[in-house]
């Protein structure tokens, strides 16, 4: 199903469940690799990407079973450093594997990794922070090899705090010999869950949930279990939903903590979010009131991954908001499709708009050109009066496990096709 047909005009109302983080599960499951002993990762989201890892996984040697409340993965045969090329392209994600394949076979060969194309991305970081823990690199042919005799601990500060550099150093340093400090490290949720796993194996790690981690290297790791966190941006996708809509939602087990900055929002856009037991209770009002500006910033801040859901609900909120993109400089290929809709948005400069609502937004035919994207312009045509259809949409089940069949259970009138 590449297409998803709404009918807009409908409130969000009920329950949804929240699936488990798609950010969290694929350095987890990569971590995997690194004891010989079986683990078993429950929660895992039956996602895209969670399927292109459970594959490449396999295609190295693992064993890796699917179980009705998670994934078995036994990492005793590690027959290969060489990632195929087919099972990586337009999977980003595959990236993490390069940390965690050095620090259990000592070298690697693949091709540069694919994904969203939401900006460049470049890997430069990645690999200047593995040289400094004794990894040799070369490029030859598209192709990048690495390799190293061993690995040892190391000093990295890094210039920005990346997730994805962030976790290559965590995944070779429990590995190393000696220990590993990393400065600057990036504090996002997904980085905390990966270094909970490792501990549960028998790393030893301070510092979780700072900018400063240290890694003790070179301790035996052994087989656990794990369970992955509630998806925090799927959340927010959800809420933004209920926002856009006028709706009132409970997103079951919604990871809350993780999330003030973006119900700081909700909360000015004129929503009553109340913190349960059961998860986050939303009560929209009627028609959304703008804030005056939203900048997206790494953790905590406003994520960059629910700027576009933020942008569709503001398009037909009340008042004007200025949206500032700082991570990504390709993520505004929503503005498009949406003044397609009736949007009046205006580019202030490539990393920033201005949003100004408009009454109704209308049903148009669309197209994902990336994830979160995608499923930002699914809210703006729940929001919309008449018909909507969205085409590329093997970008959003890339994370989103079931988005149609969540919707329609807050009593959208939405279907694949």
């Amino acid at each position: 199903m590449d297409s998803i047909h709404v009918q807009g005009g409908v409130a969000l109302q009920g329950k949804v469940r929240i699936q488990g983080s798609k950010n969290a599960a694929l350095p987890v499951l990569a971590a995997t690799l690194l004891t010989k002993e079986t683990s078993c990762i429950y929660n895992c989201p039956r996602i895209a990407d969670v399927h292109r890892m459970v594959s490449l996984l396999r295609s190295l040697g693992l064993k890796v079973r699917w179980e009705e409340n998670g994934i078995r993965v036994n990492a005793w045969n590690v027959c290969r450093g060489e990632m195929p090329a087919d099972a990586i392209k337009g999977m980003r994600s595959s990236l993490c594997l390069l940390g965690a394949l050095i620090g259990r076979c000592g070298e690697v060969a693949m091709e540069y990794p694919g994904g969203c194309m939401i900006g460049k991305r470049p890997i430069d970081i990645h690999i200047y922070a593995l040289q400094k823990m004794g990894v040799d690199f070369r490029e030859e042919q598209g192709m990048l090899f690495a390799r190293t005799e061993g690995l040892h601990g190391a000093e990295v500060t890094l210039p920005f705090a990346s997730v994805g550099a962030t976790e290559n150093i965590i995944l070779a340093a429990v590995m190393a010999e000696g220990d590993t400090i990393i400065r600057g490290a990036a504090k996002e949720p997904e980085i905390d869950a990966l270094c909970h796993y490792l501990e549960k194996c028998g790393a030893v790690i301070d510092g979780i949930g700072t900018g400063t981690l240290t890694i003790q290297g070179g301790r035996p790791l052994y087989g656990t279990s794990y369970r992955i966190p509630e998806d925090r941006i799927v959340a927010g996708t959800y809420l933004f939903g209920a926002i856009a809509t006028g709706g009132c939602v409970l997103l079951e087990n919604a990871p809350y903590r993780q999330m003030e900055a973006v119900l700081k929002v909700a909360e000015r856009m004129g929503a009553q979010c109340d913190l349960t037991e059961e998860g986050i209770y939303v009560q929209a009002a009627e028609r959304a009131k703008a804030v005056k500006a939203i900048r997206t910033a790494p953790y905590p801040g406003f994520p960059t991954d629910l700027q576009s859901m933020a942008l569709a609900t503001l398009a037909g909120a009340e008042g004007e908001c200025r949206i500032e993109e700082t991570i990504f400089e390709n993520r505004f290929q929503v503005v498009e499709p949406l003044k397609k809709m009736g949007a009046d948005i205006t580019g202030i400069n490539s990393g920033c708009v201005l949003v100004r609502g408009v009454e109704k937004l209308r049903g148009a035919q669309m197209e994902a050109k990336e994830l979160r994207g995608g499923a930002a312009l699914i809210l703006a045509a729940l929001s919309a009066e008449g018909e909507s259809t969205v085409t590329g949409c093997s970008y959003i089940y890339r994370g989103y496990e079931n988005i149609c069949k969540d919707l329609r259970e807050l009593g959208a009138r939405v279907a694949g096709v």
